[in-house]
């Protein structure tokens, strides 16, 4: 094996995380501009499309939506609950188990943000079978990581 091919592997041009990364901030880039004159950010919004769905739901069950650790969530949920968006319980049988509920003035920023998937959609350019694709694939890709903890 000649000194070039061992390297393969490690070239940008041969990973598949780089342009997954790469179009990830991209499309976050573009919700900015909207999510930002609401006071929101990408993941605050993330947080707000499941409670618009379930209204009520625990701290594991959301990091399980999103792939996120309670790490990451009691902070944004904390900032999100001094802004009025969302109250968050403790369960009375069990205090470990926190429940997130929207608030009234979350469930207000639905009608806000209506039109944010279609402004954001308009800027990618994909034909809708392509997008379905691009759609499965990545659910595919996710459901095979699941559970997965490499750190």
């Amino acid at each position: 094996m000649t000194d070039e091919k061992k390297y393969e592997a490690l070239k940008l041009e041969n990973q598949l995380c780089f342009p997954m990364y790469a179009a990830a901030r991209q499309i976050v880039r573009q919700y900015t501009p909207y999510l930002k004159k609401l006071d929101l950010t990408y993941t605050q919004y993330l947080v707000l499309m499941v409670l618009w769905e379930k209204q009520t739901i625990t701290v594991s069950e959301l990091g399980a939506c999103l792939y996120l650790d309670s790490g990451t969530l009691t902070p944004l949920l904390k900032k999100m609950e001094a802004h009025g968006l969302v109250r968050r319980t403790r369960d009375q049988k069990d205090e470990r188990v926190v429940h997130v509920t929207i608030s009234q003035e979350g469930m207000n920023l639905r009608e806000k943000c209506l039109e944010i998937p279609a402004h954001v959609g308009s800027c990618v350019k994909l034909k809708k079978d392509q997008a379905k694709v691009l759609y499965e694939g990545l659910y595919a890709f996710l459901s095979g990581l699941k559970g997965e903890d490499h750190e």
